[in-house]
């Protein structure tokens, strides 16, 4: 009778552990993905921020160089494309991703055009506004790149949880899907030509 109870408690035990196991690794798994969707609000709201400067920063050049319309048109056509596209973070695909990263691709085109109309004006160069604003869109930029690396690590960690075991045992059940990282625009390896 003390070997049965003996061989049921070791069998209860080792149940208990693999239900808390279960319940741990499915837990790590939501948490892991919760952040990687909070990351990628992040970044959606650098974008944000830097889409709320664009216009500030074009009435400031309007002013200085009214016949540059095109460039001002394009800048803030570019705005709008980007701003019209928004991506369910819960829905993180490839294509999404790239279709969003397309979008911000244009705008910063569109404003790499605009800088360099403002060489073009000096008084425009000197002025106070437009030198605050344009400090702004470059911290913006740069936390733009630091909140795509945070979402690129929250996603890694996330999908090295549901790939390496346990927890893909454990996944196998639940049917966490991997996530896409932010990934360079194709071609960006590549200095651009600057010609004046």
């Amino acid at each position: 009778m003390n070997k049965s109870l003996i061989k049921w408690g070791v069998i209860g035990l080792i149940a208990v552990i693999f239900v808390f196991s279960a319940f741990g690794s499915y837990n790590s798994m939501v948490e892991l993905e919760e952040n990687s969707i909070t990351q990628w609000s992040n970044v959606s709201s650098s974008y944000q921020r830097r889409a709320d400067l664009i216009p500030n920063l074009v009435n400031t050049v309007k002013g200085y160089a009214e016949h540059e319309k095109s460039t001002l048109t394009e800048v803030m056509e570019a705005r709008a494309k980007a701003t019209s596209i928004n991506i369910d973070p819960t829905k993180l695909t490839a294509e999404n991703i790239k279709q969003f990263q397309a979008a911000q691709t244009g705008i910063s085109g569109a404003l790499g055009k605009l800088m360099m109309v403002s060489e073009r004006y000096p008084d425009l160069k000197a002025n106070q506004n437009f030198l605050e604003l344009q400090a702004q869109l470059e911290g913006t930029e740069n936390r733009i790149n630091v909140e795509r690396n945070k979402f690129n690590e929250a996603v890694g960690a996330y999908n090295k949880k549901i790939k390496k075991m346990p927890g893909k045992l454990f996944n196998m059940i639940y049917g966490f899907e991997p996530m896409v990282r932010f990934e360079a625009q194709e071609g960006s390896e590549n200095a651009p030509t600057v010609e004046f």
